[in-house]
């Protein structure tokens, strides 16, 4: 995806906020990535000319600290999910689980389409590559800009 894609970039950045629900529990136990998961509800509201991929952006819980974050959105297709899912991996490890409290995010940029491998090593190392992907992003002085945005966004009412 190039940035100059003209309908996923009308939406991009996408802001929304959600109760944290419990998952498949595949993030932590399976891949040793854990996720938060937004009920189907937010789910629905997203813009559908969001391809089904992997997104970089910001994430912030009950409307504190901002942090980065990687997020699927889709069926994972290595998974064959039924109901289309977005699974946030935030990149700082908390100490305890937190559902039941508001997630905000904001989409920023698009990183891969959803893809099935040949393994979960594969797809863990995919994943980890992701990571990467965002960390190297959202360093630019315009994302920078977005996550003081979230900020805002994350601490007003729903």
């Amino acid at each position: 995806w190039e940035r100059d894609n003209g309908v996923m970039e009308a939406v991009l950045p996408y802001w929304t906020k959600g109760e944290v629900v419990r998952g498949f529990g595949r993030g932590s136990k399976q891949l040793g990535i854990p996720t938060a998961n937004f009920p189907q509800s937010t789910v629905d509201q997203a813009p559908s000319c969001l391809d089904a991929g992997v997104y970089y952006g910001w994430a912030s819980v009950d409307g504190g600290a901002v942090y980065k974050m990687v997020m699927s959105l889709g069926w994972n297709p290595q998974y064959q999910n039924e109901k289309k899912s977005m699974e946030t991996h935030i990149l700082y490890e908390f100490p305890d689980d937190f559902y039941g409290s508001e997630l905000a995010i904001c989409v920023a940029g698009y990183v891969r389409k959803e893809a099935k491998f040949g393994s979960l090593d594969e797809l863990i190392t995919a994943i980890r590559s992701d990571i990467q992907v965002a960390k190297e992003k959202l360093e630019f002085s315009d994302m920078q800009q977005l996550a003081a945005k979230l900020g805002d966004f994350a601490r007003t009412s729903k």
